[in-house]
């Protein structure tokens, strides 16, 4: 049967191209890899994108609508399902400069989105997804057009894998720290290059299979 995954993320999953307001083609891009990685391996799956620029956890943004995570998650929940797995890879956009913000609020972000999927106003009988907490790749210091907005932020996020690693081990969710694969793009400091899109879509899909084995 074929297994359904969302991803729910920011312009890091999106895909946007360091320096640049360009997207990777799909096929490039984290969903794209996981999704191609998984069907290689044999897996009937999909990869669903709900990836928006600038979305913070629970948070929203003084200058564009719509960037509070939590604002309609539940609602694509229910669009999407079902669902096997949902894939969380936020965070990054909570240390803007606008915000004074900690690792450990974000990670108090996270638990209240893991409470919205497994609250979600699904169909009756389809399952309560299972939840997998991704980490953020380390920021470097920003550069380009980007390092106004994200000025600190690379401090402001110490602490962050710590934090959603309690959070996940708490709410009893799947983790993993994008750190261990890679930092951010040294273009910009924050985003993604393609390889690092590559090497960390690789690593998930890895991750993703063994937690849908799990699951039959």
């Amino acid at each position: 049967m074929m297994k359904h995954i969302l991803v729910y993320g920011d312009s890091l999953a999106w895909g946007i191209i360091p320096g640049t307001r360009k997207r990777l083609s799909f096929n490039k891009r984290l969903s794209g890899v996981v999704e191609s990685q998984l069907l290689a391996q044999g897996q009937a799956v999909r990869v669903i994108e709900n990836c928006l620029n600038g979305r913070r956890t629970v948070w929203d943004d003084p200058f564009k609508a719509g960037r509070d995570g939590s604002e309609g998650l539940a609602q694509a929940i229910e669009i999407c399902s079902p669902l096997a797995l949902v894939v969380l890879i936020l965070g990054t956009n909570d240390f803007q400069v606008m915000h004074p913000h900690n690792a450990w609020m974000s990670g108090q972000g996270m638990e209240k989105l893991i409470t919205i999927i497994r609250q979600a106003p699904i169909e009756p009988g389809m399952p309560v997804p299972d939840i997998l907490m991704v980490v953020p790749p380390k920021m470097l210091s920003p550069t380009g057009p980007v390092a106004d907005k994200f000025e600190g932020a690379e401090h402001k996020c110490i602490g962050l894998a710590e934090a959603y690693k309690k959070v996940a081990a708490e709410q009893q969710v799947y983790f993993f720290d994008s750190a261990d694969i890679t930092t951010a793009s040294r273009v910009d400091g924050i985003h993604l290059d393609e390889n690092q899109h590559q090497l960390l879509g690789q690593a998930l899909a890895d991750v993703i299979k063994c937690i849908v084995k799990i699951q039959e």
